[in-house]
């Protein structure tokens, strides 16, 4: 007998009896006989199902960085804002001639965010050469205005420094009886 038609014989007879015996204890009965198991559709949707799995876990990752990022985004401007509103606030002084440094302070409705205003030193210039005024003095202020949320290192940490020169002029009084 050549061997496919063994094989044919074999097909047509059934499975032996310890087979079939053991199919029915496993609860799979007479379903499976007759049926060649390959496994080739269980590989198949496994891989889909990584795949699948993949390209979540990576759509979900692009998402959580681009809410950080705008959330960061936001913070910037923010900060922005307050060391603007604390260099204003540091001009504001310096031209009413009131002390412009000030400790870390809050800036209402930015809730979290502290502002530090600095007036380092400033200098004095007189100026006689300006054709339709009499000699001036100028006083050129630097003022500097550092605005924080969070602490370093955070994952929102926000951090904006502005600086601004602002200069005052006032005419040169001389006292009476003395003269230039």
């Amino acid at each position: 007998m050549c061997p496919e038609s063994h094989h044919d014989a074999l097909r047509r007879s059934g499975p032996c009896p310890r087979v079939q015996a053991a199919q029915k204890h496993r609860g799979h009965g007479p379903l499976l006989q007759g049926r060649k198991q390959c496994g080739f559709g269980l590989v198949a949707a496994m891989f889909l199902i990584i795949v699948i799995a993949g390209v979540i876990a990576a759509m979900w990752r692009i998402s959580v960085t681009q809410t950080a990022t705008s959330s960061l985004s936001l913070q910037q401007a923010r900060a922005y804002q307050v060391a603007r509103a604390g260099l204003e606030w540091g001009i504001s002084r310096f031209l009413n001639d009131e002390v412009c440094t000030a400790s870390p302070f809050a800036v209402p409705g930015f809730d979290g965010f502290v502002v530090k205003v600095e007036c380092p030193s400033s200098q004095w210039v007189e100026r006689d050469d300006l054709l339709e005024e009499g000699p001036r003095n100028i006083e050129i202020q630097n003022i500097l205005a550092t605005a924080e949320y969070s602490n370093a290192g955070s994952s929102d940490y926000a951090y904006r420094q502005l600086s601004a020169v602002v200069e005052k002029s006032g005419e040169i009084t001389v006292a009476p009886g003395e003269e230039e």
